[in-house]
């Protein structure tokens, strides 16, 4: 996720290869980043005093490890930012000092296409010029959204779980596809640009996702015919179901 921001920051002009510095205890890893152009960092506080947006992009585990290693070395000029999930700015504060400019990020895998659909929120002395920085960052790898953090959870129920929802529909009307006669690679090819055409016309339209919907389906048609099956085999709350189901999840974790 590290390497997928940093090369959409760079290939979107925001930020120069030269601006990045970066670490990892992979040795293989920096090399990754030093083939674009950034700097590749001996140690964590390297990164610091060398940033004024600190990224936190580590497995959950490492983030209070990682912050309480370096905080001392956290000025009034440093921004916090983590993408790491479950952790919550009370725990990120309590690692980096009371004191810090903390952001919570919540993207998903899209990011790695540079369609990322994320949200964030504010934590310590983190304010608006903080926000803008941050969206400025993210709005070149997508989209971001500023919420509450009692609302994540549910964003990591929709957007960040939900590209797995996506892919399954995608699969399903391939597979459709194949039954009804068209090769594999044909049929995920139409499956996988119906969906994007279809996201496209819901962002650049602003039209409810239902007037769509009618907009395509004819009286006595073959998409009417098609949407039943879909209402019969309990599509839409089968979909609501998995999204209710992971902010419950994510509820849970966040507590552990």
């Amino acid at each position: 996720m590290a390497e997928a921001l940093a090369r959409g920051f760079i290939a979107k002009g925001v930020l120069q290869a030269g601006d990045i510095t970066a670490n990892d205890p992979s040795a293989d890893r920096k090399k990754v980043f030093q083939s674009f152009d950034a700097n590749a960092a001996s140690s964590n506080v390297e990164v610091v005093e060398n940033s004024d947006i600190v990224f936190l992009a580590v497995k959950p585990q490492f983030v209070q490890p990682v912050l309480k290693e370096v905080r001392e070395h956290l000025t009034d000029r440093h921004t916090v930012v983590s993408i790491a999930a479950g952790k919550t700015l009370s725990s990120l504060l309590e690692a980096a000092g009371g004191d810090k400019r903390i952001v919570r990020v919540m993207p998903n895998t899209p990011c790695l296409v540079g369609e990322t659909a994320s949200a964030m929120c504010l934590g310590g002395r983190a304010n608006e010029e903080d926000a803008e920085a941050v969206r400025k960052l993210f709005s070149a790898v997508g989209r971001i959204v500023q919420v509450d953090e009692k609302l994540l959870s549910a964003v990591t129920g929709l957007s960040g779980s939900g590209p797995a929802y996506v892919f399954l529909v995608i699969e399903a009307l391939a597979d459709g596809g194949v039954r009804a006669g068209l090769p594999r690679d044909i049929a995920v090819a139409l499956a996988a640009q119906t969906v994007l055409g279809s996201a496209k016309m819901v962002l650049d339209t602003g039209k409810h996702p239902g007037l769509l919907k009618d907009m395509v389906t004819s009286p006595g048609g073959t998409t009417i015919a098609g949407y039943h099956e879909l209402e019969k085999g309990g599509v839409r709350a089968g979909l609501i179901n998995a999204v209710l189901a992971a902010t419950q999840r994510a509820d849970e974790l966040s507590k552990l």
